[in-house]
């Protein structure tokens, strides 16, 4: 058995093209190895499950296939693709001039940003430039029993943050730092100008008109997920149910069907007029931060939509957004004439780097 398990790595492994990268929240880079030609959706789950990923759900081209003790109907915790949603949300507004993409957001919410952020535009929360400083640290199993339970509101998560910065910060639109802190200042911008609770509006925009009846952002004190869904373990843990306190940077609950129609409908512009549209896909024209590992080289990939510009082994770019919680790593990818499309959710064991994995999919799913 361990060697089938090694093979089926190695396989994996040998999938990813070189010098590209798919970051996801919880993993970092493998070394690259050539491509392989012939490596398949279905070849990648009938490796599984591993010792690295315990269960997988794959959808591509709306069709959905899984290994392991997932269903393809299950729900799971999408964490950071929320940002694509946050996002889209942000643009509507800005179509609708109640928010203005290159006004100072301190102008809308003054009690969250401090002085030293007064020239941060909405524009530079959307697309990771803004130079907010790193997120206060995040409930963990260090922090004992429960941990996962742990909730922070967003207002005392921000408030953390920018108590616990020590270094001055960078010129507003001066290099890309991917950050889930800009998102939260989005979530309470939405909530500032509307007068509405973000998860309104959420549901109002996007969930409602889109028909997604299995995605939803939970209450910060509801911990469960819908049935069917993977049991999730960390540490010998279970950690099924978990605080969505990450809220619109990273709390929302989907499945796989929901997120292909978000994704379609998004790629498609029928959730933004022309000029927000255009947006969706660009991605500004500035450095990579030194330590931001979520983009390749030294220029940015991330759009103002929030969407990840990712190389496929053809040379053509393909977009989408990765997300994780403890228990899941999720995401979503499509060329941009949705020629073809995937959404993937792995439940990693913990006990290895499953960056091969998602970037194998990605590559097999949108080859032609």
């Amino acid at each position: 058995m361990r060697i089938r398990l090694a093979v089926a790595t190695l396989a994996l492994a040998t999938a990813v093209t070189a010098g590209a990268a798919l970051p996801t929240a919880a993993a970092t880079p493998a070394a690259s190895a050539p491509a392989s030609a012939s490596i398949t959706v279905q070849g990648i789950l009938d490796h599984l499950p591993d010792d690295v990923v315990a269960g997988a759900l794959i959808r591509r081209e709306g069709v959905g296939a899984t290994a392991g003790p997932v269903t393809a109907d299950a729900h799971v915790r999408i964490g950071s693709v929320t940002k694509a949603f946050t996002n889209t949300v942000v643009l509507q507004l800005v179509a609708e001039h109640r928010i203005g993409l290159d006004t100072p957001a301190r102008r809308y919410v003054p009690q969250v940003l401090p002085e030293a952020y007064d020239r941060v535009t909405v524009r530079q929360l959307l697309d990771h430039t803004s130079g907010l400083p790193k997120p206060a640290p995040t409930p963990g199993p260090a922090d004992g029993p429960g941990w996962q339970l742990t909730s922070v509101t967003p207002e005392d998560f921000l408030h953390d943050s920018f108590a616990a910065a020590a270094d001055a910060p960078p010129p507003p639109g001066s290099e890309q730092q991917y950050n889930g802190l800009n998102s939260f200042v989005l979530g309470l911008i939405v909530e500032k100008v509307t007068g509405h609770s973000f998860t309104n509006e959420l549901q109002r925009r996007i969930i409602r008109p889109l028909h997604l009846r299995h995605t939803r952002l939970p209450a910060a004190d509801d911990p469960t997920i819908p049935s069917p869904h993977a049991e999730v373990h960390l540490d010998g843990q279970d950690v099924t149910e978990q605080s969505p306190y990450p809220w619109a940077e990273g709390g929302m609950i989907s499945t796989a069907s929901d997120l292909d129609r978000f994704i379609t409908a998004l790629f498609r512009g029928s959730l933004l007029p022309p000029a927000q549209q255009k947006l969706v896909f660009e991605v500004p024209n500035v450095k990579n931060a030194a330590d931001n590992t979520n983009c390749v080289g030294q220029a940015a990939c991330y759009s103002i939509g929030g969407l990840l510009r990712y190389q496929l082994p053809s040379g053509e770019s393909a977009w989408g957004k990765t997300g994780s919680r403890p228990g899941w790593d999720n995401g979503f990818f499509a060329t941009r004439d949705l020629r073809h499309r995937v959404v993937y959710s792995l439940n990693p064991t913990g006990t290895g780097n499953d960056l091969p994995y998602i970037k194998a999919i990605v590559n097999a799913a949108l080859a032609d």
